[in-house]
Order: structure tokens, then C-alpha cells, then sequence
């Protein structure tokens, strides 16, 4: 059989199963049907329409009644209202345009906490602020200037050594006061910023400025709290032209001690220091000189344009100088207590509290900034130290670092000594007068709690000094929130009398005498007594604000803030 005869039978058999069955009748030419082929006799409606109709498994039922679909929202944005959604009758589950309290927020207490707390809730759940009436027309406040005021209060506060939190809650405070809720300020090291939105829809307006200049004068420092404190309360009506007059008056305002008042505090307060670790009248009066020429040092090189690295380096020479000069002419006294109290002039305690607060409250970018310049301040103490101590030993010089472990068996001296220190701190501090005789009991108060754990319970320095610190910070924030002012000016000097001068000395003195272990752990003490002030201050303030009318719904609501939420 050929290959076509083959194939033909083939394409019949295929042929055939599409023919129609037999008797079948057929229309004009012979149609091609199958199995699918509807059978003879069913009626079938007629399709309408020429198109055929398309439909499928999701169709709906004919007779099925059902209720059309609303017409589609024309196409907008994220921030279009829905079409529900009427402003003179909003519902519930929508928040009207001036926000919805969620706190309730005692006006009874100082604005630093109101803000404060404000600043650590999120930004959906902060209260709106009461309409403001302090623009200066029935437009509203110029928000450009309101910003430019916040900005240079924030710069005056953290060039002071204000905490960065406070200096936002200060901030904030201003902003609000002026009717500017929608802003949030971001504060570091060396630069301030404020971004205030209008609206959702409106672009934000974002300004910055840049502190260059630092200097220590709590007498500033408690009048542009005041300032803000007057622009917090809703009883006094401030102006932005008579705010932007004041700032300049606090400005060009000069310092309540002149530089001799400096120097000779400088000198008090290193003799005092020298009492405190066992020192006697020579010694005090020798530690004095020391501290007081390496202040005009210091002042004399700050003239020159000298970075205060190279100022604390000179300025710690003298008074080593005095104590290597006293133990090479074989004068019976305690060199080592002098140039102990020589060191408690130049430590930056101020420096460090500030750091570590920083750190404590979530600025870590602040705190390692304040902590990194606390270290070189340390370094160039040393290097001044140790240049002085090693020549010292080289010509033959015996200090014997267990001279200065002992202490007066009279505590009323030390307590002296210790209010005495306090009271020249604060007028280094350039504090106003009316703060002096408080931070000198604070600190007189510190140096009990201290004595009586160390000295008479033998507990360990580093948590004596911890508890005392705390004490300080505790009635520092309660001293401040009686005045409505900064806490600063309360606890700063008052921690001057546990600052861990001793144990700084002490290691410098083993690595000079190529005791580098001994020296090593000695400064390791010195950093651990540092800490432990630093965070008792911390701590102390944290406990007075517990006693403050603030409810618990929204005294704690931010410390999600610090734990990375």
C-alpha cells in the first residue's frame, strides 16, 4: 500500500466524527459539527444583539436582586477627606483639625516639665496648644522671627552647659507659646535646629544656627529661663519685639564677679580641696597660690587665641610646680595635698554631668560629644601634670602618694572645707547671688552624707559618692522647681566636693614613677567616682520630679523614645 493510500483512510475516519448522524437534516452546505452540538429539539432563547455576550462562573443570577455599588471616588491624594466625612459634623473616628487632648497637663508646674513631657510623647498624641493672641497681626505671629527668638535662647542655653533636653524643652516651650505646635527642635553638640509644618500639606520651614562660643555664667542662664517662664505663662503677654529686647539685655549684660572675685575663688576653692584630703594651713595657702597662677595662666593664653585643651595644660603646671618646689626644699608638709587641690579647680565637672545626662536621656550623638571634650580636657590635665611630676622625680623629688590619705579628725572642718568649696565653685560659676548660700549647704550636705558612709559605715567610695551625688541632684531639681529656674545653678558647685581629685593625682603620680599598673587602677577609681556623680545627679533628678502634680498616664509616656521604639 503507498504512503497516500495510507494516509486517506486515516483523514476519512477523522472526517467522520464531525458529520451529523443519519437523517439528519441540513441546512443549505454541510456544517461541521461535535459533541458539544446542542440537540435536536431544545429550545434555546435567542442571543440579542449581533456581538455574542461573554460571561463567566462569577456572573450573577438572572432575577437576583441586588443594590448597585456607590459611584467611585474620584482619584486624589493621601490628605483628601473622604466623601463621608463632613467638618461640621465629624464623626468619632476622625480627629478634628485642633487635635485631641489626650493628656491633660497641670499648669501648676514649671513649663520645663509640661514641655518635657510633651517632647516625649509621640508626635500624634501631644495635646494642641490654646489659641495664642501674641502675633503681631490678625494674621498670626511671624513664624520666620519666632523661629529666629527659639533659636538664639536655645544657643544661649546650651553654650551655658544646659542638658540637650532641657534646651529642646525650651525650646519647644517658646514655639508654643507663639501658637507653633506642628515644630519639633533638634539640638546637638555645636548645632541647633527647628522645623515647623504648617499643615500636612504645606512644606515645613526648617531653620539652624551654629554655637561656635562657650562660657560658663549661670547668672545668663537664669534669666533666659525666666524669660521663658514668662513666655510660658498665659497671664503675661510678651511681644516678639519685647522678647527680642530682653535677649539683647541678657546679652549684653556683664558677669556679677570681676576677674580678680574669679581668681581669688579659684585659690579658696583649691585650699579648701586641700583640707578636705588632709592639708594643713601651708598647705591650704600653698595650694591657693598654685590654683590662683595657673588661673591667671590660663587667662593669659585664652588672650593668646590658645584652644582650652593647651589653657587646662598650663593651667595645671603651677600647682604640681609648687608641691615638687615644696618636697625638693625638705618643708615638712603635705606636697601631695597640694597638688591635689590643685586638680579640683581644673576637673570639668560640669562638663561631665551634662555628658552623661545627655546619654541618659536618649542624645547619645550630644553625650559623646560632651564626654569626648570632658576626655581631652582630662588629657591636657594630665600632660601638664605629669610634664612637672616627671622632672620632679628626675631631680630626686620623694612624694609619697600615702601622704595625703589621711584626714582631719574633726568633721567640722571638713564640713567647712567642703561648704567653703562649694561656695568658690559658684562664684567660678558666675551664679547669681541669691543661689550661693543654697548650693553651699547642698554641698555641705553632700560631704555629711559622704563622710558618714565612707569615713564611719566603711562603704565604698564609689557608692558613697553615688548616694551623696544623688542627694545633691534631689534637692537641686527641688530648689529649682521652688524658683522656677534651672537646676544648674543648685547642683553643679554642690558636687565640687566629691569630684575625684585624689585618685586622679594618684594614678598620675604611679605612671610618673613608672607604676603603670598602679596607676592605671588608680585612674580607673577616678573615672568610676566620676560616673557615680554623674548619674546619682541624674538620678536624684529623675526621683524630684516624682513628687511633682504630673498624672502617671503621661509623666512616662516617652521613655519609649530610649528603649527604640
Amino acid at each position: 500500500m503507498t504512503d497516500a493510500e495510507d494516509r486517506k483512510p486515516k483523514s476519512d475516519e477523522a472526517r467522520s466524527m464531525f458529520l451529523p448522524p443519519a437523517g439528519a437534516a441540513v441546512d443549505g452546505d454541510m456544517s461541521t459539527t461535535s459533541e458539544f452540538a446542542i440537540p435536536e429539539g431544545l429550545a434555546v432563547p435567542k442571543a440579542t444583539g449581533t456581538e455574542s455576550e461573554v460571561t463567566s462562573e462569577f456572573a450573577l443570577p438572572e432575577g437576583l436582586d441586588v443594590s448597585q455599588a456607590p459611584a467611585a471616588d474620584p482619584e486624589g491624594s493621601a490628605f483628601t477627606p473622604p466623601n463621608t466625612y463632613s467638618s461640621k459634623h465629624a464623626p468619632s473616628a476622625f480627629t478634628p483639625p485642633s487635635g485631641i487632648p489626650v493628656v491633660s497637663l497641670t499648669k501648676d508646674v514649671p513649663w520645663q516639665d509640661r514641655m518635657r513631657t510633651m517632647l516625649r510623647m509621640p508626635v500624634a498624641e501631644r495635646p494642641a496648644p490654646e489659641p495664642s493672641q501674641r502675633g503681631s497681626d490678625d494674621s498670626g505671629p511671624a513664624v520666620p522671627r519666632v523661629l529666629d527668638l527659639t533659636l538664639r535662647i536655645g544657643e544661649l542655653l546650651l553654650a551655658g552647659g544646659e542638658g540637650a533636653e532641657d534646651v529642646e524643652a525650651a525650646m519647644f516651650a517658646v514655639c508654643r507659646s507663639y501658637g507653633l505646635d506642628r515644630c519639633e527642635p533638634n539640638v546637638t553638640f555645636t548645632l541647633l535646629a527647628i522645623s515647623y509644618q504648617p499643615s500636612l500639606v504645606d512644606d515645613p520651614i526648617t531653620a539652624s544656627r551654629t554655637v561656635r562660643r562657650r562660657g560658663t555664667d549661670y547668672t545668663r542662664l537664669a534669666a533666659v529661663y525666666q524669660l521663658v517662664d514668662d513666655l510660658s505663662d498665659d497671664e503675661t503677654a510678651v511681644s516678639l519685639e519685647e522678647a527680642y529686647r530682653r535677649l539683647a539685655e541678657i546679652r549684653r549684660n556683664r558677669h556679677p564677679y570681676p576677674g580678680w572675685a574669679l581668681t581669688g575663688a579659684s585659690g579658696l576653692l583649691a585650699g579648701a580641696a586641700s583640707v578636705l584630703v588632709g592639708g594643713d594651713l601651708i598647705v591650704f595657702v600653698a595650694a591657693a597660690l598654685g590654683a590662683m597662677l595657673g588661673d591667671r595662666l590660663a587667662w593669659l593664653c585664652a588672650g593668646r587665641g590658645l584652644p582650652e585643651f593647651y589653657q587646662f595644660t598650663v593651667a595645671a603646671t603651677p600647682p604640681a610646680a609648687i608641691g615638687v618646689a615644696l618636697t625638693l626644699g625638705h618643708v615638712d608638709v603635705k606636697a601631695s595635698a597640694v597638688i591635689t587641690g590643685g586638680l579640683f579647680a581644673l576637673l570639668p565637672g560640669r562638663a561631665l554631668v551634662a555628658g552623661v545626662q545627655d546619654g541618659l536621656t536618649g542624645f547619645y550623638i550630644t553625650a559623646s560629644a560632651r564626654l569626648l571634650e570632658v576626655l581631652y580636657f582630662f588629657v591636657g590635665i594630665v600632660a601638664g601634670v605629669l610634664m612637672v611630676l616627671y622632672f620632679g622625680v628626675q631631680l630626686g623629688a620623694r612624694l609619697n602618694p600615702d601622704a595625703a590619705l589621711g584626714v582631719s579628725d574633726d568633721p567640722l572642718v571638713l564640713i567647712g572645707a567642703s561648704m567653703l568649696l562649694s561656695l568658690a565653685f559658684a562664684v567660678l560659676l558666675q551664679q547669681e547671688r541669691s543661689t550661693v548660700v543654697w548650693v553651699t549647704l547642698n554641698g555641705g550636705v553632700a560631704w555629711i552624707v559622704y563622710g558618714a558612709m565612707h569615713y564611719a559605715g566603711g562603704i565604698s567610695p564609689v557608692a558613697s559618692t553615688a548616694a551623696a551625688a544623688g542627694l545633691v541632684g534631689l534637692f537641686g531639681q527641688l530648689l529649682s522647681r521652688y524658683q522656677f529656674a534651672s537646676a544648674l545653678p543648685y547642683t553643679t558647685a554642690a558636687i565640687g566636693p566629691l569630684l575625684p581629685g585624689s585618685a586622679t593625682y594618684f594614678g598620675l603620680l604611679a605612671i610618673a614613677q613608672n607604676e603603670v599598673d598602679a596607676g592605671l587602677v588608680s585612674l580607673s577609681k577616678a573615672v568610676a567616682l566620676a560616673m557615680a556623680i554623674a548619674i546619682g545627679v541624674n538620678l536624684g533628678s529623675e526621683i524630684s520630679r516624682m513628687f511633682l502634680r504630673i498624672g502617671s498616664a503621661e509623666k512616662r509616656r516617652a521613655a519609649k523614645r530610649t528603649r527604640g521604639f
